[in-house]
């Protein structure tokens, strides 16, 4: 006889089943959704970094020149080659940046491994990057990188510039974006800095299923906290434009007297608010066309390549390359790699891709095919929630968050202010310690300073120590041979002892040796001074020379 496996549901079971699958059904009747084809989710992504790319190379030229407007015959002309102009650009390499964390750790990256790998990062930076970084090497983790305790400009553009990749990687999720800016926007910017980002970005994402610029713009008001100062410059700027529908330079007047002139809203260097507005400018006046509405940001002057980079990615978005005349874009050299990124074009679309991908599944997406059997975003609508509102004249408390020893070990460059720990006692004056640091290892040395730039008005940099017992001074040094080198002088209570020069011709092995024995002082502490000045000061304007060495050491006799 077979036994009778059937099963035999209790009526409770079955109806809470049917409960659970009506509330499951109504929230699907209830949840509007939005389709994105993937094909042209990739097309209008790539249309977003063209647009970014011409902004910056076609303003690049009058960058910092102009604090008005600039007159029309000062615009660089259109070319055509503009598009393989910016693979060297900050504007565009500094958010790669973003986009490699998160290619290597996913949306969950936690901030303080995001800012390690922006303090690990090899390029030049500027203002709040600059200061940001500076901090996250000197072991001041984020979210305290950014705050206005530690820089004085944390209100400044940095963010707004690199905020474009967050858009771009969620089209029609702008919690997303707000939840970037808050994770990468952080390390660097605060505030009305922060917001800009999400601002940007928010019209970005928007920018995949809209092109009323009027409708953008809401849809990054929305996406900031409404008291927010950056939110009432944007607030402004629409009732400049509604006042004086055809006179964008009334507007710009206007808006560089509050903005500008008026230092309870120029509150930082480079003031966000200041260079969000010129960015509107060329959304509100360039009536939809790509090249006016680049022009117009630039020919505001200021932070004039920047601005149209951000207005030109937002337009350029809401196009699609499939609708870009292909004047912009029939020259790019999509084999040319973006400046310390790993990334070429191809590349570049597929992490972004693959990133929005994994963020549709976050907010609870999915992805579909159509009758063709191609792949279709079904994106969830959800009105955004800002983050919390911040005063950048009136900061909040600090987090007192500090990186350990374990972490700081994974900073290949730690701040001098954080590494002189290791310095074994020596005292180091006239030296810029936010441009300078030190290398845990450099051409098979170990714990090498790294000092790049002289304080204010002083000849060289000085390393003081009292030493208790006689011996011989030993280190090595090094610096770039192209340059005319270091002259390194070791005095014993004020006494010289001899001096090396250090370039060239010194260096062996890509190292000068600098040996200097010390006198015997009859068991009395001797006080003993190194002196490093460069040879050739170098001229006004240009940066001062980079002078690498060893801690010094007492060899006993």
């Amino acid at each position: 006889m077979k036994a009778d496996h059937s099963i035999v549901l209790h009526p409770i079971v079955i109806w809470v089943a049917l409960c659970v699958w009506s509330i499951s059904a109504m929230q699907a009747v209830g949840q509007e959704f939005r389709r994105l084809p993937v094909k042209e989710y990739r097309d209008k992504m790539k249309a977003g970094w063209i647009g970014q790319i011409f902004g910056v190379s076609w303003g690049g030229p009058t960058e910092g020149r102009y604090q008005k407007i600039m007159p029309l015959d000062k615009m660089p002309p259109f070319s055509e080659d503009l598009v393989n102009d910016a693979f060297g650009q900050d504007d565009l390499y500094v958010e790669m940046t973003f986009l490699r964390t998160m290619e290597e750790y996913g949306y969950d990256v936690p901030i303080r491994q995001a800012g390690i790998d922006f303090a690990n990062s090899g390029y030049a930076l500027w203002v709040a990057n600059a200061a940001g970084r500076s901090n996250l090497r000197n072991g001041i983790a984020p979210p305290d990188s950014s705050h206005p305790k530690f820089h004085n400009c944390a209100g400044a553009i940095d963010y707004q510039i690199e905020a474009d990749y967050s858009g771009l990687i969620a089209p029609g999720m702008p919690d997303v974006v707000i939840a970037l800016g808050e994770k990468f926007g952080r390390l660097m910017n605060y505030g009305d800095g922060v917001y800009a980002g999400q601002f940007m970005g928010a019209m970005y994402a928007e920018a995949f299923f809209e092109k009323d610029v009027m409708k953008l713009i809401d849809a990054g008001l929305k996406a900031i906290p409404a008291e927010s100062l950056y939110a009432g410059m944007v607030r402004d700027m629409l009732q400049w434009h509604r006042e004086n529908p055809t006179r964008w330079e009334k507007t710009w007047e206007l808006a560089e007297k509050k903005y500008n002139q008026d230092r309870n809203y120029n509150i930082s260097a480079l003031d966000v608010k200041r260079e969000g507005a010129w960015v509107l400018m060329g959304l509100l006046y360039g009536n939809s066309d790509l090249d006016q509405t680049i022009i117009i940001s630039c020919r505001c002057g200021f932070d004039s390549d920047c601005n149209p980079s951000s207005s030109g990615g937002i337009l350029f978005t809401s196009r699609g390359i499939a609708n870009l005349p292909d004047k912009y874009y029939r020259k790019l050299d999509e084999t040319k790699v973006f400046s310390h990124t790993a990334y070429n074009f191809p590349r570049l679309l597929d992490v972004c891709e693959k990133l929005a991908r994994q963020g549709l599944a976050r907010i609870g997406g999915r992805i579909e095919k159509d009758a063709n059997g191609e792949e279709v975003f079904v994106i969830p609508v959800k009105a955004p929630t800002p983050s919390k509102f911040e005063d950048l004249k009136n900061p909040g408390p600090v987090a007192a968050s500090l990186y350990s020893d374990e972490e700081m070990a994974k900073i290949r460059a730690p701040g001098l202010k954080w590494a002189s720990k290791f310095l074994d006692g020596w005292t180091l004056t006239n030296c810029d310690f936010s441009q300078s640091s030190m290398l845990w290892e450099s051409q098979g040395r170990r714990n090498v300073f790294v000092l790049r730039g002289l304080g204010r008005a002083a000849k060289g940099y000085v390393l003081t120590k009292t030493v208790n017992k006689p011996g011989t001074l030993e280190f090595v040094a090094t610096c770039d041979p192209k340059t005319e080198g270091w002259k390194i002088g070791v005095n014993a209570d004020g006494k010289e002892l001899g001096d090396v020069i250090v370039n060239r011709d010194s260096m062996k092995n890509g190292w000068t040796q600098v040996s200097s024995p010390l006198p015997d002082n009859a068991g009395q502490p001797i006080t003993v001074e190194i002196t490093i000045g460069p040879v050739k000061r170098p001229a006004e304007r240009e940066a001062m020379p980079a002078l690498s060495f060893t801690v010094p050491t007492l060899v006993t006799r």
